[in-house]
């Protein structure tokens, strides 16, 4: 709750307003309503004996457009704010980065994650690298995130850089964001997925873009590359690795579609009846 109020990017940031002026309207009908209950609790108790007595009242025209027209007046702004916050927040084109001042002129970097059990697989296709449980990001430069899960359902969520989106088995998600602050963020699952969900965190590096093409090449020298066989080695399900991060230097062309195409198909990774003891 606390990070989304702290937003390091436009698509955050819309949420955290279109959250304030919705949480406001919702104040404006509620406050007013609980107020006027104990008043009148109050004053026309039983015991009351000053309290008018009106047994032949029926209406009151003042009364009733109260009752209506405050409530349809406040459902009318709140579904425009709602409608104008899905917009700039849209996952696929969220209009907060598309309609910002001096919205940047790069090409969205591309990324593919992939949810295993319980850990969090990126791959930068067009760097041909991977990394396990840590991801880096250029600053001021838009990221599309193509999302995936190698198992079952889970939720992809770095609350200060955009809201949550379902990664399902078998199917492609979106995710568009941008970070305009340089830092490290806490990402994580916010599904629960298993007996090792509360272990999918992970850190995201927010840094110049001339330090990313720095971490690109240190990762591009590593020894470890991620073929269809290791790639099936990673995909079993873990035990706690305690955020152990993992780096390739080459990736299996495909990888992505590769997945998803696999849990088409029906292939599973039980996990084991007793997981959850095991694994403590």
């Amino acid at each position: 709750m606390f990070w989304t109020l702290d937003p390091a990017g436009p698509v955050a940031r819309s949420e955290r307003y279109t959250l304030i002026v919705d949480a406001i309207i919702m104040a404006v009908i509620v406050i007013p309503t609980i107020i006027l209950t104990v008043i009148f609790l109050r004053r026309y108790r039983a015991s009351n004996t000053k309290a008018g007595y009106a047994p032949t009242w029926s209406r009151s025209i003042a009364l009733e457009i109260g009752m209506w027209g405050i409530p349809l007046i406040a459902v009318g702004v709140l579904g425009y704010f709602v409608y104008t916050g899905t917009q700039a927040a849209d996952p696929y084109h969220p209009g907060a980065i598309e309609d910002q001042a001096g919205a940047s002129s790069q090409p969205a970097l591309t990324i593919d994650v992939i949810a295993l059990d319980w850990r969090w697989l990126f791959v930068y296709p067009k760097q041909h690298i991977a990394t396990v449980h840590t991801l880096t990001l250029p600053v001021n430069r838009p990221v599309r995130f193509h999302l995936t899960s190698a198992t079952v359902t889970n939720s992809f969520f770095i609350p200060r850089l955009a809201g949550q989106i379902y990664v399902m088995p078998g199917m492609h998600t979106q995710q568009l964001l941008q970070a305009d602050k340089r830092g490290t963020y806490t990402g994580f699952s916010a599904a629960q997925s298993g007996a090792g969900f509360s272990w999918m965190r992970f850190k995201t590096h927010v840094v110049k873009p001339a330090a990313f093409q720095r971490w690109v090449a240190r990762v591009q020298a590593s020894p470890d590359h991620l073929t269809h066989a290791r790639y099936e080695k990673l995909v079993q399900p873990t035990i706690d690795t305690q955020g152990k991060r993992l780096y390739f230097s080459s990736v299996a062309p495909g990888l992505f579609d590769y997945v998803t195409n696999e849990v088409r198909n029906g292939k599973v990774y039980p996990t084991h009846l007793f997981a959850g003891k095991k694994m403590k």
